[in-house]
């Protein structure tokens, strides 16, 4: 089908050329030979007037109007999927749908973990894919690559449609025969205390520790740094150490682990947690559906 002299074929390729930036790996993907991908910039350069991606060393960079297009190139391409791949009627019982989202282990322990359950059962087809939120959530959202971002408000797009699902609270969590505390702990107390903490991505960025240093001007004793909050009360126990984590989740793990809640010191800041999703996919039903279990999920925890 050509447009305006545009083979709209072409835009399948187009969307990948300007994600990859490389005419090998654009190949792999399209299932085609490098000649034959290079044929195709050549065909789209000529259409655009401009050499779309320019070889600078080694690599491939995008020119101005390449970066321009990107992202309108992507939402038709996003658009297409939702409105016409998969405009036939959406039966739950019979679904093959992938559902990918973003999400921190916290969620997937006190929500994501119950939406998947309840699914099975009425949609046993829909198969389900997690990734940790520690990659570019916010691009491969906007990428299609993602179905869903479930993460804290902060970590959020304004570009696409996000609702708040849950507030969550902060405690803190030690060992039940830790010595040192009893019911209450004071601010001079938690700062002395050895804490255990969790530490995000490459960079190890702390969790609370940026609000605590602005806030304070202190700096807790950390001495155990964790990859997920799911092993922070596993941590403190047979320990003096201090753990400050989501209130739903150490509820959770003190049903099963000898560990004692207690009130932070001071008053931490509520964290918002949103689930987010591409603008071209809010009236795609399979979407909305899976949005609403989610969201009454939600709803439920309290």
């Amino acid at each position: 089908m050509r447009l305006e002299h545009l083979d709209l074929n072409l835009l399948v390729a187009l969307d990948v050329l300007l994600e990859e930036c490389n005419i090998t790996r654009s190949a792999e993907r399209l299932n085609m030979t490098q000649s034959a991908t290079s044929g195709i910039l050549k065909r789209l350069r000529l259409y655009f007037d401009d050499e779309l991606l320019v070889q600078v060393g080694r690599n491939m960079l995008p020119t101005p109007c390449a970066l321009e297009l990107q992202e309108p190139v992507r939402d038709v391409m996003l658009k297409i999927r939702s409105s016409i791949v998969n405009r036939q009627a959406f039966d739950p019982a019979i679904s093959k749908r992938h559902i990918r989202i973003i999400s921190a282990d916290f969620a997937i322990t006190v929500l994501l973990s119950k939406v998947i359950h309840d699914l099975q059962e009425i949609a046993p087809g829909i198969s389900f894919e997690i990734l940790n939120p520690y990659q570019q959530a916010e691009n491969m959202l906007a990428r299609g690559e993602v179905d869903f971002l479930l993460l804290p408000e902060r970590y959020t797009s304004k570009n696409h449609p996000s609702e708040l699902l849950f507030v969550e609270e902060h405690v803190c969590v030690v060992w039940q025969d830790n010595p040192l505390v009893g019911d209450t702990i004071s601010f001079a107390q938690y700062i002395s205390m050895g804490h255990v903490t969790v530490g995000f991505g490459s960079k190890r960025e702390l969790s609370i520790e940026d609000w605590f240093m602005k806030q304070y001007d202190v700096q807790r004793r950390i001495e155990v740094i964790s990859c997920d909050f799911n092993t922070l009360p596993q941590l403190v126990v047979g320990t003096n150490r201090i753990a400050t984590m989501h209130k739903r989740l150490a509820e959770y793990y003190a049903q099963y682990l000898p560990v004692k809640i207690i009130p932070t010191p001071v008053k931490l800041p509520v964290m918002r947690e949103h689930l987010q999703w591409h603008r071209v996919m809010e009236n795609d039903p399979f979407h909305r559906w899976v949005r609403e279990k989610i969201q009454t999920a939600a709803a439920e925890l309290d």
